[in-house]
């Protein structure tokens, strides 16, 4: 009993770093409870920390060992929506686009009001190609929550790289000689397959990519640094993140200075420590 006690406060501990903005603690608390839990027979409450735990590691990019925790736990809980879009959004950004759709096409049946549903499945289905019927539903994500699902800002392909020149002109003078030879380009949005080659896989949603070797790598034996490095942004994405133009100025700005940051060698901790994340 002691035991499920200390397990059911290190679940409403892990859920409130989440809503805290908290990923890595709460999945401190929530691994710790599981383990509590783990000793004892309260099916629900080990499944209650296996879906905190896949929330957590899913707000830490670990997308792979979320997808397969919340699955888990979702045993426990046939009938419940949340968990469900739950599980589409690890599929989601696991790039498994049919498969989240699926899920999401059975919460909107039940909740036809669920905003966060709809935008999810508008995402999906516009990664399948199927544009029309992803834009009514990114649309009706809109008209129900328009403060959380604004439109997006827009820029013309000629005026957002103009913003990128602009950006690449601000860089210091020694940064700039050492682009010389790496291509800076615009795309709309990642490939499936440039999201799945890294371990774990890609956000379907990241706002840019660095192609290549660091600039400190160039000069080893691996044949392959020795290809042309590249810096992508991806405009869709970056125009979903800003809710008014000033706003996508600088999200391109931070990308574009995130990834110039991995081509100079460094990582997503010093990134984040320089701001850059």
């Amino acid at each position: 009993m002691e035991r499920s006690l200390a397990a059911e406060t290190l679940l409403d501990q892990a859920l409130d770093a989440l809503d805290g903005g908290d990923p890595e603690r709460a999945l401190e608390l929530a691994v710790e409870g599981a383990r509590l839990a783990g000793r004892g027979d309260d099916e629900e409450l080990q499944a209650r920390l296996a879906i905190a735990e896949g929330q957590s590691r899913l707000a830490l990019g670990d997308s792979r060992t979320a997808l397969a925790c919340i699955t888990r736990g979702a045993r426990a809980f046939p009938d419940d929506l949340d968990v469900q879009v739950e599980e589409a959004t690890a599929l989601h950004e696991l790039s498994r686009f049919e498969e989240a759709a699926a899920i999401l096409a059975r919460v909107l049946e039940a909740d036809p009001g669920d905003a966060g549903a709809h935008w999810l499945l508008g995402l999906s289905l516009e990664r399948l190609g199927r544009a029309a019927a992803a834009e009514r539903h990114l649309g009706r994500a809109r008209e129900i929550a328009p403060d959380d699902f604004p439109a997006p800002v827009t820029l013309s392909p000629d005026a957002f790289e103009a913003v990128v020149e602009q950006a690449l002109a601000e860089l210091p003078e020694p940064v700039r000689r050492w682009l010389a030879n790496v291509a800076v380009t615009v795309e709309d949005l990642p490939g499936p397959e440039e999201l799945l080659a890294s371990e774990p896989p890609h956000s379907p949603s990241i706002l840019g990519i660095f192609r290549g070797s660091p600039l400190g790598d160039k000069a080893s034996m691996d044949p392959w640094s020795h290809f042309p490095s590249s810096i992508a942004l991806f405009q869709r994405n970056l125009e979903r993140m800003a809710r008014d133009a000033d706003e996508l100025v600088d999200e391109i700005r931070i990308t574009l200075l995130h990834e110039v940051g991995h081509f100079l060698g460094l990582d997503e901790d010093q990134l984040r420590d320089l701001g850059l994340d």
